[in-house]
């Protein structure tokens, strides 16, 4: 299992303590693989892409209107997180049915 997120996220830190034996990415210094962000955009459409976060605040409207695959790859700190990845499972941010569905 891999947990992608950021070291210093309040909601990734419950996340890694809850799921001590999952790998941990920080997609800062780690970016996604371009074919799991595809897949986690197909899966969850726009709720990937964290629209009350201060690198969206921070965007140009120009910015704000290209495609979310790019803007994830070029800022991935845009990603609503933790993304939860095990095989073909995909679970996405920390909230009481994804703690429900992996049994914390």
């Amino acid at each position: 299992m891999q947990l992608y997120g950021l070291k210093n996220c309040d909601t990734c830190r419950a996340a890694r303590k809850a799921l001590p034996e999952a790998e941990f990415v920080d997609v800062r210094e780690s970016p996604l693989d371009r074919s799991i962000l595809e897949s986690a955009l197909e899966r969850f459409g726009d709720a990937l892409v964290n629209r009350s976060s201060t690198t969206w605040r921070g965007l140009s409207e120009d910015a704000r209107a290209r495609p979310p695959l790019d803007l994830l790859a070029d800022h991935p700190t845009l990603m609503k997180r933790p993304l939860i990845v095990e095989g073909d499972r995909m679970l996405l941010g920390w909230t009481a049915a994804t703690r429900a569905d992996l049994g914390v």
